[in-house]
């Protein structure tokens, strides 16, 4: 089993990747960049991109890179970073959907008022379509959406659909990747059927020792998860689980390969998927209803405020 994939040239293709300042997110800019892409990393941090950026640059001297500013967790911030690449009027080629937050101890709502797991994960990059649909459209798009595997199991609660009645962070993020997994599947059934043109799929990386569940004092978690150190443990000796470096693969390939399945998973291949080399495997059970897909469509661009009109 290859635990590595070779990226095709991607000279004068523009890549935009959110999440891409650290962990896997960066292993992903790196190669993306090695490869040739003119790479655009949308930042909420910018001292913390411009490092990631520096570094990617001392590695390849001849790496693109553009950073930009943007807050998932806020709908104006998505907004004004589509308006600015809409005013570069550059076509986009690649985008991968990658950047989220996981788990708040206490539940936290993001500037417009969503629960933070489904603002940021998923409603941020609902909007972050909308407003880059034309340059997509104008690219002939690859877009990949990563969610992970606590989307095989949990459900979204129509009822309670930002847990206002109650939370519980891993239902909470549970549901906003199974939402963002269906968005991208129907994201994919419209282009179809609309000839827009791009092809949607879904990736998830897997289990590896990422910052998901280390210390966010910005998110009330003072102290790094005792999931996360067991994760780190395992990883550095080989033990079912994969690294950031393997974890970043699936959704590369997803971003690459000739033949974009929308009615597959690209992930691990190990063990119970959680690590390994990049393939795909049958699509999580959550994600396999395309009425459920198209209700979460609907109220997503509701959420965002991206109009059905517009797209």
């Amino acid at each position: 089993m290859t635990r590595d994939i070779t990226l095709p040239s991607l000279a004068g293709r523009r890549v935009v990747l959110t999440g891409g300042s650290d962990g896997m997110g960066l292993v992903m800019a790196e190669r993306l960049a090695a490869a040739g892409a003119e790479l655009v990393l949308p930042v909420r941090n910018r001292e913390k991109g411009e490092r990631a950026a520096r570094g990617i640059r001392d590695r390849h001297p001849d790496a693109r890179i553009a950073l930009h500013d943007l807050d998932l967790a806020s709908l104006e911030s998505v907004a004004s970073f589509g308006a600015a690449l809409e005013t570069e009027g550059m076509p986009v080629h690649i985008l991968i959907n990658n950047a989220g937050v996981m788990t708040p101890p206490e539940r936290q709502t993001t500037v417009d008022g969503h629960e933070v797991q489904f603002g940021t994960n998923h409603l941020g990059h609902v909007a972050l379509v909308g407003h880059l649909l034309p340059l997509l459209k104008a690219g002939g798009a690859r877009v990949v959406s990563q969610v992970s595997i606590a989307a095989a199991r949990g459900r979204i609660e129509w009822d309670d659909l930002e847990s206002e009645r109650r939370y519980d962070g891993q239902r909470a993020y549970s549901a906003s990747k199974i939402a963002l997994g269906l968005f991208a599947r129907e994201l994919d059934e419209r282009s179809r059927r609309e000839g827009w043109g791009l092809r949607s799929v879904v990736a998830h990386p897997g289990v590896a020792p990422t910052n998901l569940l280390a210390a966010r004092p910005e998110i009330g978690r003072t102290a790094d998860t005792t999931a996360v150190r067991v994760i780190r443990w395992m990883s550095a000796r080989g033990l079912v689980v994969g690294t950031a470096s393997t974890a970043a693969l699936p959704a590369l390939l997803a971003a690459t390969t000739d033949d974009p399945r929308s009615d597959r998973l690209y992930g691990p291949t190990g063990l119970g998927h959680l690590g390994g080399g990049p393939g795909t495997h049958p699509l999580y059970r959550p994600l396999r209803d395309l009425d459920e897909a198209a209700r979460v469509w609907d109220t997503s661009l509701r959420l965002a405020g991206v109009h059905a009109g517009s797209l």
